[in-house]
Formats: structure tokens, sequence, C-alpha cells
């Protein structure tokens, strides 16, 4: 059986984390004897990957990881000091059998072995098996111990989250608007005619997104957090209308649809049940619990961070923070910030030095100018315009370093700088066709489809389904077997109310089918992928803007940046073929890394709004 360890020096000795095969057991180990002490930073190689043949060196990965993370793990690292040392003082012991059966009882909520867990892990969340169980589940635990008196749950909270998951509830529409004069005039008219509140819900509410549905509301529960919502939505009854009432800034008026029946779980799911609920309620307080812990530590100890201080940083150059007179190596510091960021910050080296490559193959250059237009257009893209229409870069950059924790020149590095190699190489590609215009128009300002929607995911039942649909082809029994039936989120709560579907969008079976089916009837059975889908067609909605010249430099602005992102894709695609990659940072080497272009909306979470395409992963 494969068995391999890894070490790391602790203040307070050694702590080993030790595998074999899918197993692992932490424990204290006095270090080895040897004449001089093991850098941290010589687990790294020294060459970290070859690029075409250009090395990328240990020394260049862990000044990139310092750089964007330092801060952080080095308050990471303080704080596991701070709670190691708390446990001591309360005669706390977390064994690595604790460690191990958390693992195996959080794997066992999602349905996986703990190797099936740690595996997804370690794929989806780039997180080790070493460092899920040493900078996750120990500290977690840790804390759990120290915050055992202020997380305990009683029988009667559970019985309450118990009552709100599977007792009685409302179904209900809703409408809210921020003006009290506004809201008593909907009042009345609904008052007057319950039968027009969907229309007006859909009209007047300010609620985007229940207005977008006709107000429907999921079902409202017992206990589920507004007190006044609950209490006056369980004091109608079907198609009666409630008073106004207040909410926030908002002024609501909700009209029930039906009441819901309890759906008791079965007796032998109960105790498993009540278990989760009360690990849930549990996590939701050891938040809390924790930040008193190390507010009251960190109150008591000495803190020294010398990482980040330019003028400690000059006087102790070697030296990353001191926590009670016990120094942190930089070094140290180094080490851990290349094993919790390193793979992920050489991917963004290695996608660099292929671009590199890439611009003087195509003899072309990224100029400061460039990169200031690039600031701008994404400034632009994400709402950032000042009061005469200019982009306001000023407002969006401060956005971005303040959100994301990055100096100017890591957000121009990491986003802006490979966004704009990209586009420098296939921007010349791109053309914008008539056709391509006439498309945009139809979907984005084009009739819609005003539809309901049941989604279906085994044939059998959804020919059942459709067969009763068939039958009674009314709205409102739709609604009901779209309720009862319907395995997609959205159209099950809200009666078979989706978003009204356009043309063009990427769904041409669905379209046709939602645009060739008349107003007041059924679709026929439309798969889509693996699921079954049936429409009620309730009509069209009318266009807002006839003229596609009105709207033609922004159809071109928009459908250039698509076609952009399609070729700035197949460009990677062929630096990935063409390419030698050796990264050693990977378990296995290998020839070829996976590479997606930047944006210059920022270096991680601004993806969806930045049209140029996607953060380098």
């Amino acid at each position: 059986m494969t068995q391999y360890s890894i070490r790391f020096r602790s203040w307070t000795g050694m702590l080993a984390i030790v595998f074999v095969g899918s197993n692992f057991l932490i424990s204290s180990a006095a270090p080895p004897p040897q004449s001089k002490p093991e850098s941290p930073l010589e687990r790294v190689p020294k060459v970290v990957a070859i690029v075409n043949g250009q090395n990328i060196v240990r020394d260049q990965l862990a000044r990139e990881c310092l750089s964007r993370y330092g801060t952080i793990v080095l308050d990471n690292l303080l704080n596991k000091h701070l709670i190691l040392q708390a446990c001591k003082a309360q005669g706390i012991s977390i064994t690595e059998g604790d460690v191990r059966n958390e693992i195996h009882r959080v794997s066992n909520k999602f349905g996986l072995t703990a190797q099936s867990f740690l595996d997804t892990i370690e794929k989806e969340r780039q997180i080790t098996p070493s460092q899920y169980a040493t900078e996750i589940v120990f500290p977690m635990l840790a804390l759990r111990a120290l915050a055992a008196d202020k997380i305990q749950v009683s029988k009667e909270e559970v019985d309450r989250m118990l009552q709100s998951e599977y007792g009685p509830k409302v179904q209900a529409r809703m409408i809210a608007v921020s003006d009290s004069n506004k809201a008593n005039q909907l009042h009345a008219q609904v008052a007057a005619a319950p039968e027009q509140f969907k229309r007006i819900a859909k009209e007047q509410s300010e609620d985007a997104a229940t207005a977008s549905v006709e107000g429907l509301l999921p079902p409202i529960r017992q206990f589920s957090g507004d007190d006044q919502l609950e209490r006056i939505a369980f004091q109608l009854q079907p198609n009666t209308i409630s008073p106004v009432f207040q909410i926030g800034e908002m002024y609501i008026i909700l009209q029930c649809v039906r009441h819901l029946e309890p759906t008791p779980p079965p007796p032998q799911m109960l105790p498993a049940i009540q278990e989760r609920i009360t690990d849930e309620l549990r996590d939701r307080r050891l938040g809390k619990a924790a930040d008193e812990i190390f507010k009251k530590l960190q109150e008591t100890s000495q803190i020294v961070r010398v990482y980040g201080n330019p003028e400690l940083e000059q006087r102790y150059p070697s030296v990353a923070g001191v926590i009670n007179q016990q120094p942190v190596g930089l070094e140290h510091l180094a080490a851990e910030c290349i094993a919790r960021h390193g793979r992920q910050i050489l991917k963004g080296e290695i996608n660099r030095l292929l671009l590199e490559g890439a611009l003087k193959k195509h003899n072309k250059q990224v100029t400061q100018q460039d990169l200031d237009a690039e600031i701008a257009r994404a400034a632009d893209s994400l709402g950032y315009i000042h009061s005469d229409g200019r982009p306001n870069v000023d407002a969006w950059v401060k956005s971005v370093l303040e959100e994301e924790g990055v100096t100017i020149e890591q957000y121009v590095r990491d986003a802006v700088w490979p966004s704009v190699a990209l586009k420098k190489i296939v921007e010349s590609r791109v053309q914008v066709t008539e056709e391509d215009l006439q498309k945009g128009f139809e979907s984005n300002f084009g009739a819609r489809a005003e539809v309901l929607a049941i989604v279906l995911s085994n044939q059998r039942v959804a020919e059942d389904v459709w067969k009763e649909a068939r039958a009674n082809q009314t709205e409102a029994y739709f609604g009901e077997l779209a309720a009862k039936y319907s395995v997609e989120p959205v159209s099950r709560s809200n009666y078979g109310k989706v978003p009204p579907i356009r043309k063009h969008s990427g769904q041409p079976t669905l379209e046709s089918q939602a645009f060739a089916t008349a107003p007041g009837t059924i679709s026929g059975l439309i798969a889509v992928g693996d699921q079954y889908v049936i429409l009620f067609k309730q009509g069209m909605s009318t266009p807002v803007v006839q003229d596609l010249q009105a709207v033609r430099g922004e159809l071109i602005r928009e459908i250039s940046e698509k076609k952009i992102r399609i070729e700035m894709q197949n460009e990677l695609d062929v630096l990935m073929r063409e390419s030698r990659i050796e990264n050693f940072m990977q378990e296995k080497p290998t020839q070829a890394v996976e590479v997606k272009s930047a944006t210059a909306a920022t270096p991680s979470n601004r993806t969806a709004a930045a049209p140029s395409g996607q953060p380098v992963r």
C-alpha cells in the first residue's frame, strides 16, 4: 500500500500528515536530527515549470504568491497558532481519528466515500487532501471544541426547523413598491378585481425577480425569518388580498394562491434529518463564536505582522511575523503561500509566457494605451459611467482594488494584460455582418414567447403528463401540473412560469416550438439534452424597440465582443496544441495545460460582466 508523508515545522514541534492509501494520520513528532534545518522552500522544485524551453523558477513563483496572498496567509498562520495555544491551555486535544471521522461524516452527507470527496475537493477547489485536513477540518474541530458552550442546539430549535421545512406552507403572489400612496392605489385596484393581481404585479411591482413571474413567490414557510410576512400570509384564504404592510423600505401586498398541506418525512428518515438540522444550526453559530474567540485571543496575545510593513521588513528581512515572541520565518510563509496558491499562480505565469510568445510571433505589442483602453472598456461594460457618458475609470479601479484586495499592478498583470494580449492577436479576424446584426436585434429586442413550462427527466412520465395537459388545455391546470411534476425548481415553484423565450438564445429546438405554438395551446414534447419540456403558450411580448438602426452601434459592440471571445479561445486552443509545457507543480507533468482568456474585469469573480473573456485558471 502506498504511503507518503507531508511534514511542516510549527512553533511547538513538527506536525506530520501521514497518508496511507486514502487514510491519513495527524500526530506530533520530533524533528529529525540534522546539522542544518531544511528550508520549507526546499521542498518545492527549483524549476517549477518549463514553457517552450523557458524556465519558471521557484523564487519567481514565491514572489508572485507572496505579493498576492502573503498578508492573508500570514494572518491564517497566526490565527492557527492562536487556536493551538488556546486548545493547549484548555486541555483540548484534536486527534487524527477526530479529523478522519469528520471527513467521513461530511463525505457521507454528500453520499460519497471519503476518497471520492477528497478527490472532488481537490478537483473543484484545488485543495489537496493534506490542506483540507490541516487548513480546514483541524481548525474547524478545534474552534468547535473551544466554542462548545456557545453553539449548543436545543430540541425546540430543531422542532421549529422541522416545522419550517415540512410543515404547512402558503403559495402567494406579491406586489412590492417603494411609495406608500402608490401601494394604496394598487391595493384598491386588486381588491376590486383580484383576478387582475397577476397583471398588475407584472406591470407595477418594483421587485424585478417576482414581477417577471407575475408576482409569484416561492412557498412561504413558518419560522423562515420574517414573522410579519409569515403571519399575514397564513391568515389569508385563497384569492384574498392582504392589507398593505411594510418590510424595510418596500410596501407589500399579498394575494393568497393556495395553502399547501404539511409533508412530514418518513419516520425512519427523521433521525438523519434532525442530525442535519442540528449541524446546520450549530455551524451558523460557529462563525460568530469563532469571531468572539479570535477577538479575545488576539487581545491577550502579542502579535507583530512584519510582512506587509515596509519598515519592519527592512529591519527583519527573514521574518514574516512574531506571535508571543516566537518568530514565523519568511520562507515558511512563502512555502505556505505556494502550498495553498502555487498551482493557481503558476498557471497564470505559464499563460503569460504563452501569450508573450504569441505576441512576438504575430509581431504585436501591448502598449500602455491599449491597457488604459481595456480598463475603460471594462468600466463602461459594468456601468461605471460619468454623467457625460464617459467611463468612470477611477471609480471602477477603486472598486476592483477594494473588493479583490489587489494592487493596481496585480490587476493589470493578472487580468488586463492577458485580455489585451489576446485581443491584439485576434481582433483583425473579427467582422460583424448584417446577418449578425439582424439576429442580434431579434434576440435582444424582438418579440418573446411568454410561456409556462414543465420540465421532466423521464420520457414515459413526460408522455403521461403531456396527455394530461392536452386533455385540459387551460393555463390554471397546466400550472398545477407544473407544480406537481416539474423537476426544474423555478417552474415547479412558480406554477410553470419561466422567463420569456427569445430567438437565437442557443436552444433552437425550444425556441422554434415556443414561437410556433399558438397562444392558449400546448407544445409537443420537446427533448432538450436529457430532459423533456412541455410548453403552454400564453402569448407574445410587444417589442419595445422597432428600429434596428436605433441600436445598431450597441449591437455592433456587443456582437464584436462575443465574436472576439470565440476567436480568443480558438487562439488559446492553438497555443495549447503547439506548445510544450511541463508543469512540475502538478502531480504528473503534462505536455499541455488548459489556458483560458483573461478579462479586465478582475482576476477572480467579475467574469460574468466582462465581455472580453474569462480569467486565466
